[in-house]
């Protein structure tokens, strides 16, 4: 996978987050509703990669509430 790409979008959530910190979407809602992506949209599994591994650094979290899991700040 093209880390260009995953770093994008791992910038696009982070600006997200920073203007809006109170913000919690599924991947399928940050997908296409946070990143802004430049040309053809790219595929989801970016996304999920860019989230890993903000997860990874402990700048996001991943919570389940019902039957969906949401990204979010860590509180």
């Amino acid at each position: 996978m093209d880390d260009k790409l995953i770093q994008f979008a791992k910038s696009a959530i982070t600006q997200h987050l920073s203007l809006h910190p109170h913000s919690a979407d599924t991947l399928e809602g940050i997908h296409h509703w946070w990143i802004s992506w430049p040309d053809i949209q790219e595929s989801i599994l970016v996304t999920a990669q860019a989230l890993q591994r903000l997860q990874e650094e402990n700048l996001i979290e991943m919570r389940t509430i019902g039957e969906r899991e949401l990204y979010r700040l860590p509180r």
